[in-house]
């Protein structure tokens, strides 16, 4: 498949990897943005193929992770009523709540249904004109577009029985919080390519400027980390801060204007609450005054709803790149995939699913030196 095996080429990761040996000479620690790429990174043992210098910290980019506790109870009370039909991508099922997940209210005799796109909802609501249908939006800027257009069009089809329940998330806030944090250690970041190919590159300059952090935008299969990390580690190794763009195959640095333009329209610029983190200012995305109508929180009344985090899950200082999730006392004990305390544990791309996954049960090796007889590929 045209670039994806092009991307795991063994003696291209080693070239690189003897680039990043060589060139490192200081302790660093860089931030990879994307659950996604965590999810690359701890698959194919590229953080234990780095010189012991390179730390990569997993960042808060697993949307199904950030989405707050309240808007999972407020999904699982819209859910609840009768008349609804509640649609979701299938990550959000096992999303723990206050108590319970969409799986056990849908085992409850609630019409909870897994779609594959929220145009499916959209159908679902003009094949069920007596019935509410909600589609629980949420994502980071990569998952908006599709979103909107939805909205726009029952909008524009007159469909009344639709309405989202919508907890997007923007990236450049987030790396503000973070680098704001009185306990960072970032230094360098790899932003995530697919956000960026939807809203390009322009508001990250402001960042890596302010911070005087290098940012290179990046994209997910080994050699698109690897040379995210080669290119951060020059820019800290030479004392420079700018943004580069590492994945000019899917990223233009105007992004896709044509999105852009649907989001302006849609949405509109809102505070938001990260699980385990907190409200960050200007964080997140909701519907525009013009779509209200189509506003599942408004809709339902359930914007009232607020909870508190288990004290016993430590997601957020997973997701604030604080701790490691094998650190954490309840990862792989009371904390599983199979019960687990938090969505980082749920999440296809949540980094304690990884750890779990790839069994990172212990700390994680490095060597001075790179290895030879490995390759960071599958």
């Amino acid at each position: 498949m045209k670039y994806i095996e092009e991307f795991q080429n063994p003696e291209l990761a080693r070239r690189l990897l003897d680039d990043i040996h060589t060139t490192a000479t200081r302790p660093w620690a860089l931030m990879e943005v994307c659950g996604g790429q965590t999810h690359s990174i701890i698959r194919h043992g590229i953080d234990q193929l780095l010189p012991e210098q390179v730390e990569l910290i997993h960042g808060p980019g697993c949307p199904v992770c950030v989405t707050p506790l309240e808007v999972i109870d407020k999904a699982l009370e819209i859910a609840s009523r009768p008349g609804v039909i509640f649609c979701s991508f299938g990550d959000m099922l096992r999303v723990p709540g206050s108590g319970r997940d969409l799986f056990q209210v849908k085992s409850e005799g609630a019409d909870v249904r897994v779609v594959y796109s929220p145009l499916d909802a959209l159908r679902i609501a003009q094949q069920n004109p007596d019935r509410d249908v909600v589609f629980f939006g949420i994502g980071f800027e990569t998952t908006a577009p599709p979103n909107a257009m939805t909205v726009y069009q029952a909008r524009k089809l007159k469909i009344r029985n639709f309405s989202m329940l919508v907890s997007h998330v923007l990236v450049p806030p987030a790396i503000e919080a973070i680098m704001t944090s009185p306990d960072c250690r970032v230094q360098a970041f790899l932003a995530a390519g697919h956000v960026c190919s939807v809203m390009g590159i322009s508001e990250y300059p402001p960042l890596a400027d302010r911070f005087k952090v290098p940012i290179v935008v990046t994209g997910f299969e080994p050699l698109d980390i690897l040379e995210g990390v080669r290119r951060a580690v020059r820019q800290l190794e030479r004392g420079e801060h700018t943004v580069e763009n590492a994945y000019p195959r899917a990223v233009r640095p105007e992004g896709n204007p044509a999105a852009q333009t649907m989001l302006q329209d849609v949405f509109e610029v809102t505070d938001r609450a990260w699980r385990g983190i907190g409200v960050i200012p200007h964080s997140g995305w909701k519907l525009s005054d013009r779509y209200r109508d189509y506003d599942a929180e408004h809709r339902f009344a359930v914007g009232a709803i607020t909870t508190q985090e288990p004290a016993a899950c430590r997601s957020g200082e997973v997701l604030q790149g604080l701790l490691k999730p094998h650190q954490c006392e309840a990862f792989g004990t009371t904390c599983t995939p199979r019960n687990p305390l938090g969505a980082t544990m749920v999440s296809s791309e949540g980094a304690c699913a990884a750890y779990y996954l790839y069994r990172r049960l212990g700390t994680p090796t490095s060597s001075t030196t790179a290895p030879r007889e490995t390759t960071p590929v599958a």
